[in-house]
């Protein structure tokens, strides 16, 4: 069988036949080179790269989604969450043309959602994949020609990634040979290789350590700001704040809230207020009482107000100066973490915002 040397991975041979009648009408799609697409400005969020429509599935007796509806705006992160069982695992693969939807409609850029769509698309899903026996290098090279590279640009996109992750070392180790974080590494690059329109990751921050789960962040903005939409669905609160633009909160197979971070956040404002001093303040001769009481380790203590219509942000402002030795005054701004616990536990009544 014919064969390809890849010198500048210094790699054995590498055979690509095995993915020729897959590669061919992927190229006609894609092009020769998908690096070439114009970067879209931070500030630029353009119209949906993809929109889910009232979309229902079902496996068996169980309806797993029921009428989804959602858009992911160009150039934009969004956040997919859930608790597990909730059905996001089965939302994303109807997005990225794994399975199709009983009823409803999803579209791609404006277009019926169809299989060649995927070849736009990048998808690490939480269970990894990746062929044992073959060598970092040899494994991305099969997936970006998959994805529609010729040979040229897979061997530069390859080299890039690999000097970008400071991988190069490890480029001809067996993936059985590499560490779990290592090869989730991997995983991640060969999602990426042919710069898609629109990234799909499930549980992307699993199995990193914190250094390393940092890099995969910075590269998720890094990929937005070159233009490319993401979806990703992770436990981890901190990184959806962080990270993303607009969320929605999947349970038990239903959209129950929806809307960008911000505003999510503001939404939920529920009226507490943080008062912080150097030491602890006796409020017994005070009109309301705080909730909660929390001891840093600088020795600042924080106490949290809820405030009302008899107790308002100015009333105990007021109070608060009497005491003397103010250093804190702000009003708490539940959360994602808050405000995810409060809208799964409730049961979720579907919200928009």
């Amino acid at each position: 069988m014919p064969c390809l040397w890849v010198p500048s991975f210094g790699c054995n041979w590498y055979y690509p036949q095995i993915a020729c009648r897959i590669v061919a009408p992927i190229q006609r799609f894609v092009g020769s080179n998908p690096h070439s697409r114009p970067t879209i400005p931070n500030f630029v969020l353009m119209s949906s790269v993809i929109e889910a429509i009232d979309v229902c599935k079902t496996f068996g007796e169980q309806r797993v989604s029921k009428n989804i509806s959602l858009k992911v705006a160009e150039g934009s992160i969004y956040g997919l969450l859930g608790p597990n069982g909730a059905g996001k695992t089965t939302l994303i693969r109807m997005l990225s043309t794994i399975t199709q939807p009983d009823s409803g409609e999803i579209r791609f850029r404006g277009e019926a959602l169809k299989e060649i769509h995927a070849h736009q698309m990048g998808y690490m899903p939480e269970e990894r994949g990746l062929y044992k026996k073959m060598t970092v290098a040899e494994q991305l090279l099969f997936f970006a020609e998959l994805r529609g590279l010729s040979t040229r640009d897979a061997q530069a996109a390859v080299k890039h990634w690999l000097k970008r992750l400071d991988m190069m070392d490890w480029a001809r180790k067996k993936v059985e040979e590499i560490s779990k974080g290592m090869a989730q590494k991997v995983q991640f690059v060969s999602c990426v290789l042919h710069n898609p329109k629109l990234l799909i990751l499930d549980e992307p921050f699993s199995g990193f350590d914190p250094v390393n789960a940092d890099l995969i962040k910075d590269l998720i903005l890094e990929l937005k700001n070159g233009g490319t939409s993401v979806i990703f669905s992770t436990h981890r609160m901190d990184n959806v704040e962080s990270l993303c633009d607009h969320l929605a909160i999947i349970h038990q197979g239903e959209k129950v809230l929806d809307g960008s971070v911000s505003e999510i956040r503001r939404n939920h404002f529920t009226g507490m207020f943080d008062v912080g001093y150097h030491g602890e303040v006796d409020w017994l001769d005070a009109k309301v009482k705080p909730v909660s009481v929390e001891h840093h380790s600088d020795g600042k203590v924080m106490y949290r107000f809820q405030t009302g219509q008899d107790f308002g942000p100015t009333d105990l402002l007021s109070v608060a100066m009497a005491k003397g030795g103010l250093v804190h005054y702000s009003e708490h701004i539940p959360s994602i973490h808050e405000i995810f616990v409060n809208t799964v536990s409730k049961g979720g009544t579907p919200i928009a915002l």
